[in-house]
């Protein structure tokens, strides 16, 4: 009887998903620097994958009625929100560490050097 609204609901959900994730694609393309291109990257896809495993949750479950393959997809959803951005803190760890300086919106460098940028990227806070 609601099957029709189960459809629309995970597809609209799915489709959600991949814009989210379309538009961190555009992201990496139109983003000026390192550090704006992983932040987009990393906060869209976490959040795409969000949308679309809630999708592909409402099929399992209600659709196809299999409760394996909704685990199936909760496990991926669970290991990518915590995945995900611990790639990401450790890129932009080791592009600090590196000397790779941040710049502005104008293109210049936030930091006096790639030297203040290593320092940054291996202090720690003061207990």
């Amino acid at each position: 009887m609601f099957d029709w609204l189960i459809w629309v609901c995970s597809w609209l959900l799915i489709l959600t998903g991949c814009v989210f994730i379309i538009s961190g694609a555009v992201g990496l393309i139109r983003m000026p620097d390192l550090y704006t291109r992983l932040h987009a990257a990393s906060v869209t896809d976490t959040g795409g994958a969000i949308f679309i495993v809630l999708g592909l949750l409402l099929q399992a479950l209600f659709v196809f009625d299999n409760l394996m393959a909704g685990i199936k997809v909760v496990l991926v959803l669970f290991f990518t929100l915590f995945t995900a951005p611990t790639a990401s803190h450790a890129l932009a760890k080791t592009a600090l560490l590196s000397g790779h300086v941040p710049t502005d919106e104008n293109g210049k460098p936030i930091l006096d050097s790639p030297e203040t940028a290593q320092k940054l990227a291996r202090s720690r806070a003061e207990k």
